[in-house]
């Protein structure tokens, strides 16, 4: 065997998502910081970049070495300077946060799917960077106020099994049975719903803002309104149980009409929102036992899939979805 071997294609397949992922956060981060006006939050997002930056290069040296094209991702024409701020009041540790989320998931899927050591320890060490981040965002946006606690509740004094099939009614499902109230997981999940639905509606809110291009400004106002439909009907059950709904005192868009990134570049986050929206919806389906819940979530996910399928229309219209490595179309080979 040699020292190192080739690279496989789901190695080749995760760098390459990693590549568009990473660049594009890299990209978003140099307006965040150049516009930055609260000094810790910009201390955070500069560290960030610079643990990032490196590992860009390294997956390009891994390309240069394997002798595969590198990417383009997102470059310095995707974004755009001295332009007002789009957003205010901490958006951009609420965003950053975000970010942090659907990367520490990325991470732990790509590292499953690597088997050359070099390339498990680039996912390992963005794991650890990513977590230390999540964690530093997290307590940062604690101590400003911006975002709130799930709700607290009583401590459990015995362990309780579930005595009967009414445990999983809804009223979604049965009209005429009375649901029970939600319990601690079901509402882990819907309150995660709910809060990571209230930053990307801010963020699509700026992008509708702002786009360029008339069809890219209209897909932007329709997410935001697909996004504020999940957060009505998610916090509508949680009240049904009288229970306390997530709510953001901060992450707020500006009036500014000036884009400081590519319609390219805004549409690319938010299909990779989408993605990672219809990933947490999936979870919160398959650990929810009360049977309207998995209802709406499974509702979710087609309106959110067909979202982000009518968004890769207009990216392949106007040239912006850059395509995978393929495999080898052997068919096509014979015949020649």
């Amino acid at each position: 065997m040699p020292e190192k071997p080739a690279i496989t294609s789901s190695e080749l397949g995760t760098l390459w998502l990693t590549y568009q992922e990473k660049t594009m956060i890299l990209r978003m981060l140099e307006h965040f910081i150049e516009k930055a006006d609260d000094e810790k939050a910009k201390g955070i997002m500069t560290n960030l970049y610079g643990e990032i930056d490196p590992y860009v290069g390294k997956i390009m040296e891994i390309f240069k070495s394997e002798d595969a094209i590198i990417p383009v991702g997102f470059s310095a024409q995707d974004v755009n300077k001295d332009v007002p701020k789009l957003y205010d009041n901490g958006f951009d540790i609420m965003f950053v946060r975000l970010l942090k989320e659907i990367s520490m998931a990325l991470h732990s899927l790509n590292l499953t799917m690597s088997y050359r050591e070099d390339i498990v320890m680039i996912y390992k060490d963005l794991t650890a960077i990513t977590q230390n981040y999540y964690n530093l965002c997290t307590q940062y946006l604690l101590e400003k106020g911006m975002i709130a606690r799930p709700p607290y509740v009583s401590m459990p004094s015995s362990v309780e099994f579930v005595k009967d099939t009414n445990y999983l009614s809804g009223l979604a499902i049965n009209p005429f049975t009375e649901k029970r109230t939600l319990n601690s997981v079901e509402v882990a999940h819907l309150h995660h719903s709910i809060e990571s639905n209230i930053t990307g509606m801010q963020m699509i809110t700026g992008f509708a803002q702002c786009a360029n291009a008339e069809e890219v400004k209209k897909f932007f106002n329709e997410g935001k309104e697909l996004a504020k439909g999940i957060i009505k009907e998610l916090s509508e059950t949680l009240l049904e149980g009288d229970i306390q709904i997530p709510q953001s005192s901060g992450g707020n868009a500006t009036r500014s009409t000036v884009a400081p990134f590519s319609d390219k570049l805004m549409m690319y986050c938010t299909s990779l929102f989408c993605s990672f929206s219809m990933g947490s919806n999936s979870l919160g389906t398959a650990f929810s036992l009360r049977n309207d819940l998995p209802a709406k979530m499974t509702i979710f996910m087609k309106d959110i899939f067909e979202y982000a399928h009518k968004g890769g229309k207009i990216m392949i219209k106007n040239g912006w979805m850059e395509e995978p490595p393929q495999m080898e179309e052997r068919k096509q080979i014979i015949k020649k």
